[in-house]
């Protein structure tokens, strides 16, 4: 373990993994509160088609990931009409809509893409200490702003209805809550890669639910959990063979069902 720490490329991965597991943890929290898996899952899924027109247009791949989230945020809350089937329909169709662009994307690519994987799974020997930045200064913009609106944007979480009825903007704290998610699933995707990106935004959320519903404490666990199966994740991909993106999905699908057999909320 020790012998990790003397590889900048193993310390950078470290890094850039806490910062995203803590970022994830916390929105991933709020995401599973408010029921919008499906919406955060989808924002996974428009982070590859991003990175990709990124690649062919021959610009930095994070410009691809956050670029493409932030408009798929908002596409997102104009998609919101209420009804929960034509909701589920128009989200489903976004995700057609981006996968077929990510496609189209890498087809009109004719360089040598050998990142293609790396989009879609993850991985940890790119990461650079610019990169390292550009994640702690993103990651810190969204914890201030989830810090600053957790009290109404729980509130508007748990009964949407009272909390219109006292007067709180539950609209506008929709779609700041799916641009900061979009920030979180942007981060999140360098690491894991689009496909994966959901474990951290499920898993250990879902594994904290279980185990409190006090939501100060529920917080601080889904941090602590996605922080965990991300460091396990990364010490396990540089021992074995095994990319790094199914190790920490693997870690934390493992934790989730463990918890989900032997405790009930508290």
């Amino acid at each position: 373990m020790a012998g990790l720490f003397h590889y900048p490329f193993m310390v950078h991965a470290l890094e850039a993994g806490t910062i995203v597991a803590v970022v994830a943890g916390v929105a991933g929290w709020f995401m599973v509160l408010r029921r919008q898996t499906f919406a955060g899952h989808t924002l996974a899924l428009i982070a590859f088609p991003g990175a990709a027109a990124a690649a062919l247009a021959g610009l930095p791949l994070e410009l691809g990931y956050f670029g493409s989230c932030g408009l798929g945020a908002l596409a997102l809350a104009g998609v919101r009409p209420g009804n929960r089937s034509l909701e589920s329909a128009a989200t489903g169709s976004l995700q057609a809509l981006a996968l077929a662009l990510g496609y189209l994307f890498v087809d009109r690519y004719h360089g040598l893409l050998s990142g293609l994987d790396s989009l879609l799974f993850g991985t940890f020997l790119g990461v650079t200490s610019g990169q390292v930045v550009v994640l702690l200064g993103v990651a810190g913009v969204a914890l201030a702003l989830l810090s600053a609106a957790w009290r109404p944007l729980l509130f508007a979480s748990i009964d949407p209805a009272a909390a219109r009825a006292r007067g709180v903007p539950v609209r506008l704290l929709g779609l700041g809550f799916l641009l900061v998610l979009g920030l979180a699933v942007a981060a999140t995707s360098e690491i894991t890669g689009a496909l994966l990106v959901f474990a951290l935004l499920v898993m250990p959320a879902a594994t904290a639910q279980r185990l409190t519903t006090r939501p100060a404490l529920g917080i601080a666990l889904s941090a602590a959990i996605a922080l965990a199966v991300t460091w396990g994740g990364l010490v396990l991909a540089y021992s074995t063979v095994y990319p790094v993106g199914f190790c920490v999905t693997s870690l934390a699908f493992g934790l989730y069902v463990t918890v989900r057999l032997a405790r009930r909320p508290c």
